[in-house]
């Protein structure tokens, strides 16, 4: 890849050729790929590090002296380095795991179960994806915990007044989005966890749709826990981490037993591993994770000032675009966007919608994008989702907006 930090203007159709499957074709039309909040497209070099792992090098991990062995561990463990670089973190305090919900089950089975009682409450907002909802109800049913909810001001924004109000002496934890999968929005972490932290409430982050869109600098956000999910930040699929404050991650139990978490056992006990590969029981998905560490280097070369500013143009011209539609609504309009729209179309379901963008070539996310509450609140069954990554370009956002104008003649 050409395209480096340093440079002050990077040639963006060449970082899209570094994409091979954004050159196909779909129904006979030019594939525009407007669905990276689903999961992103992979570089060339994702792919050859995937296929070159498999080709030279596969073994397992920690479990040989022999050549391959030693090389696969070495791989694996260079990428939760590159990754804890990315994060601005201690490699040591990043457990590698399939992604977002995996690592947010992870906190809720191994911090949350043991400590909640009846009478506590675990505070939510209401634009959090089902992966940050379904473990705190699970948890709550078996502590007599209770589930709080944070509401929205009308553009998609956080309510922080009521936010703030919300945690009173009996939230325990407070799960929050950085970003929006739905709304774009990008919720002020830092704020949010000085506050949550003066009051002594323990903090999780779902970072799956901030880690592809921004530079990170956990320690500075102050949150306790912090997730990530690799596919979305154009590494293979099953691939992630869990972020967490080294003294969580010594207090928790394992989540998962059998090998590789363990240093000793007997039929009359184990004793564990130190973190994080306490809690990386069995074989893990040493490919992906190579995959991922080339991801990361990739975007690292990139630089994620770059592709911020990159996306904040894509969005603005998306945003000015779907405007000018007649009968289009887009939803969430907050002040501080990631490069997501969702919108609505007059006399259009979602779903209808997508499928006449498809046959355009024009690929959009169509449902209710595992956040039913948001959706309910919004008073809508689904809405269509244009999202952009930085290998987009200003002719895809013409192209949804010209599909878009077509399809609204056929439905009217």
């Amino acid at each position: 890849m050409s395209a480096t930090p340093a440079r002050d203007a990077i040639d963006w159709g060449r970082v899209r050729a570094d994409f091979p499957l954004l050159a196909r074709e779909v129904h006979g039309k030019p594939l525009v790929y407007l669905d990276s909040a689903n999961t992103g497209q992979k570089p060339a070099a994702v792919i050859e590090a995937v296929d070159d792992f498999y080709r030279r090098h596969n073994a397992n991990v920690s479990r040989a002296v022999h050549a391959l062995g030693s090389e696969a561990t070495e791989a694996y463990e260079g990428a939760r380095a590159k990754l804890a670089r990315f994060l601005k973190v201690r490699a040591d305090e990043l457990v590698l795991c399939s992604g977002t919900t995996f690592a947010l089950n992870l906190v809720a089975y191994s911090w949350a179960l043991p400590r909640l009682k009846a009478g506590d409450a675990i505070l939510l907002t209401r634009m959090e994806h089902h992966a940050n909802i379904v473990p705190w109800q699970l948890v709550a049913e078996r502590t007599g915990a209770r589930i709080k909810v944070a509401e929205l001001r009308p553009d998609g924004a956080l309510d922080l007044d009521a936010l703030f109000a919300a945690m009173t002496p009996d939230v325990r934890l407070l799960g929050l989005a950085h970003v929006s999968n739905v709304l774009g929005t990008i919720n002020p972490v830092a704020a949010i966890c000085r506050e949550a932290r003066a009051r002594g409430i323990t903090t999780v982050v779902d970072g799956s749709q901030a880690a592809p869109h921004m530079a990170l600098d956990l320690p500075a956000l102050g949150c306790d826990f912090y997730a990530v999910t690799g596919h979305k930040m154009c590494g293979p699929t099953g691939t992630g981490a869990l972020w967490a404050r080294r003294e969580h991650l010594e207090a928790m139990p394992p989540f998962l037993g059998g090998g590789e978490m363990i240093k000793e056992v007997r039929f009359e006990g184990t004793v564990f591993n130190d973190p994080p590969h306490r809690f990386e029981a069995g074989t893990p998905n040493i490919a992906g994770h190579v995959g991922l560490g080339a991801a990361v280097d990739y975007l690292s070369d990139l630089g994620m000032a770059h592709v911020a500013a990159r996306e904040a143009e894509l969005l603005a011209h998306a945003t000015e675009e779907l405007q000018r539609i007649d009968g289009l609504r887009i939803i969430g309009t907050a002040p501080e966007k990631a490069a997501v729209v969702s919108f609505l179309v007059d006399g259009a379901h979602a779903h209808d919608l997508a499928t006449l963008l498809d046959l355009d070539g024009v690929a959009v996310r169509s449902g209710h994008h595992c956040a039913h509450p948001l959706m309910q609140w919004y008073g809508v069954p689904a809405t269509c989702r244009a999202s952009f990554a930085f290998y987009n370009t200003h002719a895809d956002v013409e192209a949804l907006a010209a599909a878009l104008r077509k399809a609204r003649g056929l439905l009217a």
